[in-house]
């Protein structure tokens, strides 16, 4: 397995989910077993030095991979969802999309003070659900934060929303 195949197993989907988008669909790769396990394996290696304490999936992709990595980092996994989803107490942000507008959520009691973050989710486009993301971190104080990303698309810089993150890695730029 190399990431030419994985690469290869991630489906293009035009117009979707409006058009004009050209959907990167990682459903296709996570099917695989062994493209699922090189993807986890690669972005763990990144991360496996970096003193981890939690990882955060943001809703819905990023729960799939951001939990295999708590588990390999040995960190607790918090999930940012969307409103109304999550039964406690939270914080809120409310962000754009390319394609609309959105709000994400987090439990209050989420991160401790000395926790070491890595936010992860499947796609960074134009960096808004990241931003956010990052936003609602804040609320937190300033724990250090990685982000990780399964891809990138390069040509929408939505890195250059995401000042405030220690480091940013992507697996798969486009």
């Amino acid at each position: 397995m190399n990431l030419e195949q994985v690469i290869a197993s991630i489906r293009n989907v035009p117009d979707f989910p409006v058009p004009g988008i050209q959907f990167k669909d990682i459903t296709t790769a996570l099917k695989d077993a062994e493209v699922l396990h090189y993807m986890a394996d690669e972005l763990y290696e990144y991360y496996k030095n970096k003193g981890i304490t939690k990882v955060v999936g943001v809703e819905s992709r990023g729960f799939v991979l951001g939990s295999i990595l708590a588990y390999k980092l040995n960190a607790g996994f918090v999930l940012l969802r969307k409103p109304g989803k999550l039964p406690a107490e939270t914080f809120k942000v409310d962000y754009s999309l390319e394609y609309g507008a959105d709000a994400l959520e987090i439990h209050k009691d989420a991160i401790e003070a000395d926790d070491v973050i890595l936010l992860h989710d499947d796609l960074l486009a134009t960096g808004g659900s990241a931003n956010a993301a990052l936003q609602l971190l804040k609320n937190f104080g300033n724990n250090p934060i990685y982000v990780s990303f399964l891809i990138n698309l390069t040509f929408l810089e939505g890195i250059k929303r995401l000042g405030e993150a220690k480091d940013v890695h992507a697996l798969i730029e486009f």
